[in-house]
């Protein structure tokens, strides 16, 4: 594993802060696992013509890149799942079985998520391949009209799913998908979800998610802050996180080739001296491994400071764009006014701290949109700006970030 901790003192608003951010990063050559993974495929009514078309894209992008030692299967549902491939062994008949599968797809009526998550969870279940990690991949554009279609259901059902062993993992194709329900989905699995707005968001997002199903080299991922000399340390990513003695614990998912996993800390200083220790644990072909990790501290204009501060940006860039989409579905205007100032202002940050990973110019369109709907002064607010607002509290990120970064909310675990 790549391990880097770097850490950067500053000002802050009420006395120095440091601000730690930890990347782990299987190496690039590290064997992995086989896959056992299920598609679980919406073709309801609304899914007829382009999102379709996008979402066969995305299954036959996975079927290329599965390797021989994988399984797959396909499950493709309206008002009722179907599965039409049972997980297979992809040999060439097998790839060629699934390919043309996915490609005579049609649109039908109704969409029953529930029951299609339930069955294909079930099917998964049913085949034993030793060493290999299960998984289940969802692919929808709309919300359950057909069988359970409440959050809790779907907070039960992802419970479920996860601890009979599963990982499931979710896209949300379109305009009109509900975020609490993938999110319902997949945070018991510690997956998160991505969401495509378009096609052409489609291809960045399908090799991101490509790369962690099928780089996946461990387990378990989880790493330990443990601050001296600090009166607050909190988590400015989106990961499950909980104290454990005298340490911050933050659950970081499954670890992919080439696939980092960062977490963001800021801690609020007490004392001159301080320090943080790190450790990192991660489960191996059966093994748990722990791992010490060396705090390097930068200075915030060096280039891995400038990288922290860049990454921190972001995060605050994110959160205050959904506080003004916020703003206006509430139909208050100078608060949207306010958050969109402060977007701005981050968005400017981005821009001086000039980082090659995390480049400024992704957040530029869509801070123009929401600049243009706050000069409205609307009350009217597109579908795309609902599911904006809601992001923050479903715990994704937008579709034009990518590796996504999950969506964080300033509040301590």
């Amino acid at each position: 594993m790549k391990l880097t901790a770097w850490a950067v003192e500053r000002d802050g608003e009420r006395g120095r802060d440091v601000h730690l951010l930890v990347t782990v990063e299987a190496e690039s050559d590290a064997p992995r696992a086989p896959v056992a993974m299920n598609l679980v495929l919406d073709r309801s009514a609304s899914m007829r013509g382009a999102p379709l078309g996008a979402a066969v894209e995305a299954a036959q992008l996975l079927v290329e890149r599965a390797g021989p030692k994988d399984y797959l299967g396909l499950l493709a549902f309206d008002g009722v799942p179907e599965q039409l491939v049972p997980l297979k062994l992809m040999d060439a008949e097998a790839r060629a079985e699934l390919s043309e599968s996915l490609s005579a797809l049609d649109a039908g009526e109704g969409t029953a998520l529930h029951e299609a998550v339930e069955s294909g969870a079930a099917a998964v279940r049913r085949l034993f391949i030793p060493g290999a990690r299960p998984k289940m991949l969802v692919l929808t554009d709309g919300e359950p009209s057909v069988g359970r279609r409440s959050l809790a259901d779907f907070r039960a059902l992802g419970s479920k799913v996860a601890e009979s062993g599963i990982t499931l993992h979710a896209m949300g194709l379109g305009r009109h998908y509900l975020p609490e329900i993938l999110e319902a989905l997949t945070t018991p699995a510690g997956t998160g979800f991505t969401h495509v707005d378009d096609a052409e968001g489609l291809p960045v997002a399908t090799a991101a998610l490509v790369a962690e199903l099928f780089g996946e080299v461990g387990t378990e991922a989880r790493l330990h802050v443990r601050p001296i000399g600090f009166t607050e340390l909190l988590c400015r990513h989106r990961y499950p996180a909980r104290a454990e003695g005298d340490a911050l614990s933050v659950g970081l998912g499954a670890l992919s080739n080439a696939f980092p996993r960062r977490a963001l800390f800021t801690g609020q200083l007490e004392l001159a001296e301080w320090s943080l220790q790190v450790t990192t644990s991660w489960t191996e072909r059966g093994d748990t491994r722990r791992v010490t990790v060396p705090v390097q501290r930068v200075l915030p204009d060096s280039p891995e400071g400038r990288f922290v501060r860049a990454v921190g940006a972001e995060l605050d860039l994110v959160a205050a764009e959904a506080s003004a989409w916020k703003a206006l579905l509430r139909r208050n205007p100078t608060a949207a006014e306010h958050a969109l100032a402060h977007a701005e202002e981050f968005l400017r940050e981005l821009v001086r701290l000039s980082v090659e990973q995390v480049p400024a110019k992704r957040h530029v369109d869509r801070l123009a949109d929401l600049r243009l709907a706050v000069e409205r002064r609307s009350g009217d607010v597109s579908a795309l700006g609902v599911r904006r607002a809601r992001a923050a509290d479903a715990h994704t990120g937008l579709s034009i970030v990518q590796p996504a970064l999950p969506v964080v909310r300033k509040a301590r675990n």
